[in-house]
């Protein structure tokens, strides 16, 4: 499993232009539909666990248990980690059926990965549907992706991330994305709204607030 770190920025009409500036390489243009999933309590989401099928693949994203290079930080380095996101990500579709029984308390055993008859007897619905067609840059020297994303709800946002393995230093992925994101020119102090928040502002402002409430939003 991989933990990704990952800032989120607002978009402008020079951002292309910067970007070609520092040099990053596009490695690609792609559509994809997202269904993200839910019990009607929010069980999942109200413990920041994001599960995700996007064109048929499985994903949970959760909070990493602990991550190295964290113990002490300067006011600075704070900084950086406030504007940022941490998230394990989870693709066996297994290791996904048994964090989620683990949350709803769901004994039973023998789920079949062959069909999704797993959702409904987990009372998993979907709570939130759109498209996104992403632009995908690399910048090699920081060791970053940077993504521009357009949701079919109207909503623009960029992204800068980076991939570190399980365990692993936290501060020094923080670090990669900090020298990017200068060198895009980003010096807001204020995190970005992602697709996920606007889109539950919207369209499910009781499941907003409840997010906002426990501060996972």
């Amino acid at each position: 499993m991989s933990v990704e770190v990952e800032r989120k920025f607002v978009c402008s009409s020079d951002t292309l232009k910067t970007l070609e500036e520092i040099g990053a390489v596009c490695v690609g243009h792609q559509q994809f539909r997202d269904q993200y999933f839910d019990t009607p309590q929010f069980d999942l989401t109200l413990r920041n666990m994001w599960l995700r099928k996007r064109e048929g693949c499985w994903e949970l994203k959760c909070p990493p248990a602990a991550v190295n290079g964290t113990e002490e930080r300067s006011a600075g380095q704070s900084e950086a980690a406030a504007m940022c996101t941490c998230y394990k990500e989870i693709s066996s579709l297994p290791e996904i059926q048994l964090r989620v029984r683990e949350v709803i308390r769901d004994t039973e055993t023998g789920v079949s990965n062959l069909d999704e008859s797993w959702l409904s007897r987990m009372n998993l619905v979907c709570f939130a549907e759109f498209t996104t067609v992403r632009q995908s840059f690399t910048v090699e020297e920081e060791g970053v992706k940077i993504d521009l994303d357009q949701a079919d709800f109207g909503y623009h946002v960029g992204e800068v991330e980076t991939l570190m393995p399980e365990g692993g230093d936290v501060q020094a992925a923080l670090e990669r994305i900090d020298r990017a994101a200068q060198r895009l020119g980003l010096t807001s102090d204020q995190q970005v709204e992602g697709k996920m928040s606007v889109y539950l502002k919207r369209n499910h402002p009781e499941h907003y607030t409840k997010l906002l409430c426990v501060h996972i939003l």
